[in-house]
């Protein structure tokens, strides 16, 4: 009877009744929270081997990546390609959250320590800022090859990059390059005082640049410059190099030609100049036999270049009638003369300029000093060295001239330069050719006498002719001070009574 009632008609509709309720009572599945988005920046390592990379990224956790901000340009570095890497992690209470890391990657240029400045990177959206820090490059690590002895058989290692090992220099080559370090005279002969440049200067082929770089340029030019110094020679740095290069042809090829140094040189003494050969060591880059995707292209490696030792012959003066040799300046040089008026009158005065240009040493050029005579007063010289648009050094020597006496001025008895010409080999001398003409009556030079003057006269009759004693000042910027201090005295009082 029980049995029948169950799959009767009252017990279907309580079996019914029971699934409905059976399912309706089951819990419901709790639902996952939605992952945070999370986005941080990935600092690179402190030391890296100068044939590995240096990386930063950006991890990104939880949202797609929308947008950045470029990475920042790292000195001693240069950028080696930007790489993503996604994944998927577990997270415990919150399931699988998908992952990216954006990595930019850095080559080093050559061993040392580099400063990494403060940056900041703008990523959905988002500022993150990195305080900097230093990364060492460090010598690329000796790797020994893997023998039998060192891997037994059947043993297993712990990474595809531990059994693969970096790329070995084997697997790269170098490549030629036509660069040349050189030590240029502009002459190997010149007289004592005569002139002579010497240059260093490093050429190239263009193609070069692509696996030539400066290493330690900063602490290299200095030794070398310092190598260049004649201790019997009056040196005369050119101006600072310029950073582009020249463009020159050698043997019918073209070369890129960097000035790294030059001076010129004027012998004091008939020894000969001596240069040492020189050396500059380069950074250059051997590249990889068969590049694949993600293997570093380029390996480091150091090359010096050498500079031959270059001599330069010094010939003394020959003998200069009525001198001594070497008192006067040597250089092909010009004279250019000046004049402030075209009329002249005696009691006026005007200014007269004695200018030399040419190839010589322009400091060294000295004028005879002119004596002022009961005809004509001098006064002077102002003297301003220049350069003129082709470089080319000038000398002006002003003076300011009173003539007392009518005629013709004879500049040509008062003004003259005498140097030898080291071109012609011969001592020569340069004199003015104007011939200013002056005109009015003759006006002897009267002896100066201050007690005339209408204004001097005065106040020299009433000055005190007393002695003062040296710390006349010191006692006056004493009691200067003591008559401040009371005043302020007087004011704080006065300021005390009226609050």
């Amino acid at each position: 009877m029980t049995r029948c009632a169950l799959f009767g008609p009252r017990g279907l509709g309580w079996l019914l009744s029971l699934l409905l309720l059976c399912g309706s009572g089951r819990p419901a599945r709790a639902q996952q929270p939605a992952p945070v988005p999370e986005v941080e920046l990935v600092p690179g390592p402190a030391v890296v081997p100068l044939t590995a990379t240096y990386s930063l990224g950006v991890r990104v956790r939880g949202t797609a990546l929308s947008s950045h901000s470029e990475f920042p340009e790292l000195e001693g570095f240069r950028k080696a390609g930007l790489t993503k890497t996604t994944a998927t992690r577990l997270v415990a209470g919150r399931g699988s959250v998908a992952e990216l890391t954006l990595t930019q990657r850095y080559a080093p240029y050559a061993e040392g320590t580099y400063q990494i400045p403060a940056f900041d990177l703008t990523v959905n959206g988002q500022v993150l800022h990195s305080p900097g820090g230093r990364v060492r490059v460090a010598a690329a690590p000796a790797t020994a090859p893997l023998t039998d002895a060192t891997v037994g058989t059947g043993q297993a290692i712990g990474s595809l990059d531990q059994l693969l090992g970096k790329p070995k220099p084997k697997y790269f080559y170098e490549p030629p390059d036509h660069a040349s370090l050189s030590l240029e005279a502009n002459q190997t002969k010149v007289f004592v005082g005569e002139g002579v440049r010497v240059a260093l200067y490093l050429y190239l082929q263009p193609a070069d640049q692509a696996v030539l770089n400066f290493y330690n340029f900063a602490e290299q030019l200095p030794e070398l410059v310092q190598q260049l110094r004649q201790p019997t020679a009056w040196e005369v740095p050119a101006a600072e190099a310029a950073i582009v290069p020249d463009t020159v042809r050698r043997g019918g090829a073209v070369y890129l030609r960097f000035r790294l140094a030059e001076n010129t040189y004027y012998p004091l003494t008939a020894q000969e100049l001596r240069f040492p050969p020189l050396a500059l060591i380069m950074t250059k880059f051997k590249l990889l036999k068969k590049p694949q995707p993600g293997d570093e292209e380029k390996l480091a490696i150091y090359k010096t270049y050498t500079a031959p030792a270059v001599r330069v012959a010094v010939r003394p003066l020959p003998a200069r009638p009525g001198a001594p040799a070497g008192a006067v300046p040597v250089g092909h040089y010009a004279l250019h003369e000046g004049v402030s008026g075209l009329r002249f009158r005696t009691g006026e005065a005007f200014v007269y300029t004695f200018a030399v240009d040419g190839a010589g040493n322009a400091s060294a050029l000295v004028l005879p000093t002119p004596r002022s005579t009961d005809q004509l007063e001098v006064y002077g010289p102002d003297i301003r060295e220049e350069k003129l648009p082709d470089g080319t050094p000038r000398k002006n020597f002003r003076y300011r001239l009173v003539p007392h006496q009518p005629g013709v001025l004879p500049l040509d008895s008062l003004f003259h330069l005498a140097f030898f010409d080291p071109i012609t080999a011969r001592y020569d001398t340069l004199r003015p050719e104007l011939r200013p003409e002056v005109r009015g009556v003759a006006r002897p030079i009267a002896a100066a006498n201050p007690a005339e003057d209408p204004f001097y006269g005065p106040a020299l009759a009433r000055a005190d002719s007393r002695l003062q004693p040296l710390d006349v000042y010191q006692d006056v910027r004493r009691y200067a001070g003591w008559l401040v201090g009371a005043l302020l005295v007087v004011a704080a009082v006065g300021w005390w009574r009226s609050s």
